[in-house]
């Protein structure tokens, strides 16, 4: 009875403070900016726009001055917005040490990620790093690319693909087949462990799952105006917390298995050495499963969810670009029958094809630090103590300034410049204007991996099949965030065999 007073009350707070302001509100849709109240703040457009929060936001870091914008939420709290790339350059590396996970943010995540790298500072991120950093040698992403991707290619992908060309009028989610293979190729990398997620006829991933649901309840609790509603939930183990809670169980169960289990390997096996990433790490001295087991959690969504996000929003403006295809397919046919891993770091029009589209569609839209203490960022804004600053990657991928007045067009040129005749050079950006894998100290680790494994997967897939989305025409897939981007509803498509 309690439970369901406190829930009325929850919901229909809201309301009661639309009415309590609607008097004096401006009526006036027509400016970006949204209005702030007191007491409220833009409590209003910030719910009103809960559905599309990040193409809200984007909207309105790029109509303020110096792409930077402070956004007033309820009772006085306030969160920083930018796509400035040098107010970015001074949060991820001039001022490094001033902006780190925050209370907010850590909290937010603690119970899917715990100590994990990705909801860590100090010494424990600083361990994490060093230790992982150890997987990124050139000897461990040859290995990667050429037995890891290549089977999952050649042994699950592929015949899948193959099976619906066949039966022609076969329907796939291509965004959850990919989410599957990333799933499989981050377990089998990092942990020497194989879920077969992506083979269809195994028994269904519990522990796979259970990781998708704890992820996506885990971050809708930072599009909550009200974090006290999702905290008092979890006390009261009802609803979405109920379900989470369920769901991490399941999840750090499975984990803590795989960490028992390669601890037992490398007991009786003395002689198997670090052969994996989770080898290492129980190899350098930290015995504790649950910090263990907070590494095996964190590598898995860093593996799983980005690369899966990046390459389905690339298949997607492939199909909308037939020239961009052309040209891939040119590339891809001048190699081998399969791509080895010089021949894929070779893959310089593919490789800008897929920067283009993340810059579009980012895997991590959004990214927020909190300040350790008061600052003042590069464009003046002031920063006080435990203020959450957010750098927006989807708006920076779209600034006019950055990118030029095409910045809305599908142009894999724009990273590259000709060189000896008809060959192309990549051309990178600064991290900073393009930190799609973060920047600064904290750059991903695993860059260079995605990419090997993206392309591979590009050339895989379209030397023999032609992906072509079941929506209608001038339909657009609705870009959505959990913790990672992804297509609402999945990414629906027919497998065409390539015609030689």
């Amino acid at each position: 009875m309690i439970q369901n007073i406190i829930l009325f009350l929850l919901m229909f707070l809201p309301f009661l403070v639309f009415f309590l302001i609607r008097p004096y509100s401006n009526k006036s849709k027509t400016s970006v900016i949204p209005k702030s109240y007191p007491i409220i703040g833009s409590y209003l457009a910030l719910k009103a726009n809960s559905h599309r929060r990040i193409q809200w936001l984007s909207d309105i870091v790029l109509a303020s001055p110096a792409a930077t914008f402070t956004l007033r939420r309820l009772f006085g709290i306030q969160s920083i917005f930018t796509a400035n790339p040098a107010t970015v350059q001074h949060i991820l590396k001039n001022n490094f040490p001033n902006y780190r996970k925050g209370d907010i943010v850590v909290g937010t995540l603690s119970d899917l990620l715990g100590n994990g790298i990705f909801n860590t500072n100090g010494e424990d991120w600083k361990f994490q790093r060093q230790v992982a950093s150890h997987e990124f040698n050139t000897k461990s992403l040859r290995n990667f690319v050429e037995n890891v991707v290549d089977s999952e290619l050649s042994d699950r992908l592929v015949p899948i693909l193959s099976g619906a060309a066949a039966r022609q009028e076969e329907t796939l989610d291509l965004q959850d087949i990919l989410q599957r293979f990333a799933f499989d190729n981050i377990c089998r990398i990092a942990f020497g462990y194989d879920p077969q997620y992506l083979n269809l006829s195994f028994e269904r991933s519990d522990f796979a799952e259970a990781f998708q649901e704890a992820t996506e309840i885990s971050s809708l609790r930072f599009r909550e105006p009200l974090p006290f509603v999702w905290k008092l939930k979890r006390a009261l183990n009802i609803g979405s917390e109920k379900r989470l809670r369920i769901a991490v169980s399941q999840v750090r169960q499975s984990a803590n298995k795989l960490v028992r289990e390669k601890k037992k390997e490398l007991h009786d096996n003395s002689s198997l050495g670090s052969v994996d990433m989770l080898s290492r790490f129980l190899s350098s001295g930290h015995s504790d499963e649950d910090f263990v087991t907070d590494i095996v959690i964190s590598f898995i969504l860093a593996g799983k969810d980005t690369t899966s996000a990046a390459l389905t929003w690339f298949f997607w403006l492939l199909s909308k670009n037939p020239r961009v295809e052309k040209e891939i397919l040119k590339e891809i046919n001048e190699k081998s029958e399969a791509p080895v891993f010089d021949e894929v770091k070779e893959m310089v029009y593919t490789h800008a094809a897929l920067c283009e589209s993340m810059r579009l569609y980012p895997p991590v839209p959004t990214d927020s630090k909190e300040a350790v203490n008061d600052d003042v960022l590069p464009d003046g804004t002031a920063v006080k103590k435990g203020t959450v600053v957010t750098y927006h990657v989807y708006a920076m991928g779209r600034m006019e300034s950055l990118w030029g007045g095409d910045w809305a067009e599908f142009r894999p040129e724009r990273w590259l410049e000709r060189v000896e005749g008809d060959k192309w050079r990549f051309v990178a950006r600064d991290s900073f204007s393009y930190p799609v894998f973060q920047a600064g100290p904290r750059i991903c680790l695993g860059k260079e991996m995605a990419f090997l494994q993206m392309k591979r997967v590009v050339a895989g897939v379209l030397r023999s099949f032609r992906v072509v989305p079941t929506a209608a025409d001038g339909v657009e897939p609705e870009f959505i965030s959990f913790l990672t981007s992804q297509m609402k509803g999945g990414f629906p498509v027919k497998i065409l065999q390539r015609k030689v």
